[in-house]
């Protein structure tokens, strides 16, 4: 395996560890699921269609958000926002987050 293998490999694994934080945070207001991709686009963070609607499905049978269909101008969407365990999931997660951030940040630093 090459190295652009490996980091294809390995940057995959990282990108997967931290989507579901990303999701969450950007589901404290309610979002249809394009409005949400295009919101996490704008930040940095892309992410496919064939992605998203499973995380958003598994992360509201786990328990972490409410969804509701609305019908406005145009088609019915399907609107998910965090829920009580969802915010406080977040929180507890955004907690170890920023934990491994600054002790990656030190490890990275070097001698």
């Amino acid at each position: 395996m090459g190295d652009l293998d490996a980091f294809g490999k390995l940057e995959l694994e990282l990108r997967r560890g931290v989507l579901v934080l990303a999701a969450l945070s950007q589901l404290r207001a309610p979002r249809y699921g394009y409005e949400l991709r295009q919101a996490l686009a704008e930040k940095g963070m892309p992410i496919e269609e064939g992605t998203l609607y499973p995380l958003l499905r598994r992360l509201e049978t786990q328990g972490l958000l409410k969804s509701e269909w609305k019908i406005e101008d145009g088609p019915p969407r399907r609107y998910y926002v965090l829920n009580a365990d969802g915010r406080k999931l977040l929180r507890k997660l955004t907690e170890s987050w920023q934990g491994m951030n600054e002790a990656m940040a030190q490890l990275l630093e070097g001698d």
